[in-house]
């Protein structure tokens, strides 16, 4: 139950992520797209694609969530995204990952 434990804590799933490629630390910006956090490169919701989500809850309080997204962007940049759930939740994050989810949902419409 122990291993359990330890491979669903955020670190451990961020080194995951960051072997597997997914070096970008990415946030939404004042004008509502992804940028990288030296704001090198912006993405529209358009150009991005969530490729999975971790839950994070935290130990002491239930209402303490979170969760880590990883992301690929149409250049080939491969990073996490993360946010609150609750009145912590940063509603640009939020707004942004809706649009690109609802993308994918009429992407994988077409495919079918």
């Amino acid at each position: 139950m122990q291993d359990k434990v330890e491979e669903r804590s955020l670190v451990n799933v961020l080194n995951r992520l960051h072997k597997d490629g997914y070096k970008c630390d990415f946030k939404v910006s004042g004008e509502g797209k992804l940028c990288t956090m030296e704001n090198q490169d912006e993405f529209t919701p358009d150009q991005v694609r969530i490729v999975d989500f971790y839950r994070f809850e935290g130990e002491s309080n239930p209402d303490d969530m979170s969760i880590l997204y990883a992301v690929e962007t149409s250049n080939g940049l491969k990073g996490t995204i993360s946010n609150s759930y609750g009145p912590y939740a940063d509603t640009g994050v939020d707004n942004f990952l809706k649009q690109v989810e609802d993308l994918g949902k009429n992407l994988d419409k077409r495919d079918k």
